[in-house]
């Protein structure tokens, strides 16, 4: 840092405290981790470091040079000066005087873009409750926490089928989720941005709400209303779309010629202020469905909400995905091997998999691979929702599914939609799981199918949150040992033949094999997300 900086504090902060990138600067400062540290050596052996100019400018630009990247945050009104005289300093510091510092940190702390229902009825006094927790030492982590107890506290309340226990249930998960819009105030207030930070950030959302739905289908059955496999179906929906978000934006990360029309009319409408809030609002981001199961909890029953929840959640993934499919026909985007590698990585493809497609290397370039994908997915889904439940022909259809799933990831993921595919084994996988739990038709098949699927969500979106961290997929001797997606769909369909004169044996199965399916991606999950290799990031993307 240089001595003669004159600027605001939190500018500093920026510059210095960061954790996220390996070099970064302002005007009179530089910092660097131990990744930068060889390029700055470096720097400050070349010339480059030397000259006119503030010394910690010149060796910024000296480590860029090198080919290390050089993070230069926003400072918007924040000053950070080297000044050449008294008369510039002097209107430095006059600069200085005439931003209120706290103000912009307490607006910075809050996300550009978010949730109608977050933005106006969550974040204007969020930011305060962040500010208190950083005057107290406490860490995005610990609120991180909290916010998982008071929804898994809310979820207890939801199970007991009482009507104080739903409207404490509507009154916790809105604390909850207040709570969860803290951390991350409290993370950029306070640029305490961590490896686990990362990890619980990423994860906590969906365990808090497929807590809360598992809650309500608890609660409902103590009043004689089975809705566990509508709870399934909202778990399995909301999962979907996800996935479409993720693999959308990953498909496009990087793409060049990435124009469309549609895309253009997205500009457009985004031009006009309220329509920007309509178009938030009506896909159901997190405020406002976390607002809405609250209040119908409260207010209704276990069943209404799932009702709801679907048909929201139904409709804003019909409208996203719609648009994706316009933007992904009308624009003539050349995709790069990492965007197809990252496709690939989250298909989720097992050894079943990567066998056929070996095989079929080199000759699968005349395949629709998106198409393929479609094709299975419907005749997997189709026979399971179809047949009777242990009917063998569904082992021959399971067995098509592999050789499809094989044959789509054959060649590599390049096509204008094959962004799509990891969504449509996403389908398969989990509606066949709920198709056959719920023709079991014996009790605990659907709670058991609950379990398995948030097992293998959880691993897909843990492969989501590390890709976009930098770090790659999960390691492949975790994704085989799972059987990869169209590994466990051929084990449902065996399970349910071999148990269709013991249906009451395949909750157990289910059971087993979710326990299996957690441990095992838990287990390298948290080995990695605590590891130093991690990214230390907090998600700053689309409310989900």
């Amino acid at each position: 840092m240089d001595t003669a900086f004159v600027g605001h504090v939190h500018a500093l902060r920026l510059a210095l405290t960061d954790p996220r990138f390996d070099a970064c600067a302002v005007t009179g400062a530089l910092s660097v981790q131990a990744g930068a540290r060889e390029a700055l050596d470096k720097a400050v052996a070349t010339e480059g470091a030397h000259g006119s100019g503030p010394y910690a400018d010149r060796l910024a630009a000296a480590v860029e040079a090198t080919g290390t990247a050089v993070q230069r945050p926003e400072l918007g009104s924040l000053v950070a000066a080297v000044p050449a005289d008294a008369d510039e300093r002097e209107a430095a510091a006059a600069a200085v005087a005439a931003v209120d510092e706290e103000a912009v940190r307490l607006r910075s702390a809050v996300k550009s873009r978010d949730g109608f229902f977050t933005t106006f009825a969550i974040s204007p006094y969020s930011r305060y409750i962040a500010r208190w927790c950083a005057r107290r030492g406490l860490t995005p982590n610990q609120v991180t926490t909290a916010s998982l107890i008071t929804a898994l506290i809310a979820a207890g309340c939801a199970a007991t089928g009482e009507r104080w226990g739903y409207v404490a249930a509507g009154v916790l998960l809105i604390v909850s989720f207040v709570l969860d819009c803290t951390d991350g105030q409290l993370a950029r207030y306070s640029l305490q941005y961590s490896t686990m930070g990362a990890w619980l950030d990423a994860t906590f959302d969906r365990a808090k709400e497929y807590s809360f739905y598992a809650g309500l289908a608890l609660g409902a059955a103590r009043n004689g209303d089975d809705v566990w496999g509508l709870a399934l179906g909202a778990m399995i929906l909301m999962t979907c779309r996800h996935v479409v978000d993720f693999s959308f934006n990953e498909a496009n990360h990087d793409a060049t010629a990435n124009t469309s029309p549609t895309a253009a009319l997205s500009d457009r409408l985004d031009s006009v202020g309220w329509t920007v809030w309509v178009r938030r609002m009506i896909i159901l981001p997190i405020g406002e469905r976390w607002a809405m199961i609250a209040v119908l909890t409260a207010f209704t029953t276990p069943r209404i909400v799932f009702y709801a929840l679907i048909a929201g959640c139904a409709f804003g993934a019909l409208y996203t995905t719609a648009g994706r499919v316009l933007r992904s026909l009308t624009r003539k985007a050349r995709r790069t091997d990492r965007a197809a590698q990252a496709l690939a990585d989250l298909t989720d493809s097992g050894p079943l998999a990567e066998l056929q497609a070996r095989l079929l290397r080199g000759r699968a370039g005349s395949f629709g691979s998106v198409y393929v994908a479609a094709l299975g997915t419907v005749l997997m889904a189709g026979a399971a929702l179809y047949l009777p439940f242990g009917d063998p022909r569904l082992i021959a259809v399971a067995v098509i599914y592999v050789m499809t799933a094989g044959l789509a990831v054959a060649a590599p993921l390049k096509g204008a939609l094959d962004w799509l595919i990891p969504p449509l084994f996403r389908a398969a996988e989990y509606v066949t799981v709920l198709a056959l739990a719920a023709k079991a038709d014996v009790p605990g098949a659907l709670p058991a199918a609950f379990g398995l699927i948030a097992a293998v969500a959880y691993h897909h979106y843990d492969t989501v949150y590390r890709i976009r961290g930098g770090t790659g997929a999960p390691p492949h001797w975790l994704v085989r040992t799972i059987g990869g997606h169209e590994g466990r769909v051929l084990l449902t369909a065996v399970l349910a033949a071999v148990l269709v004169d013991r249906a009451s044996d395949f909750p157990v199965a289910l059971t087993v094999l979710a326990v299996f399916v957690a441990l095992v991606v838990l287990v390298e999950s948290i080995r990695f997300w605590v590891s130093s290799g991690a990214p230390a990031v907090h998600d700053e993307g689309e409310p989900a």
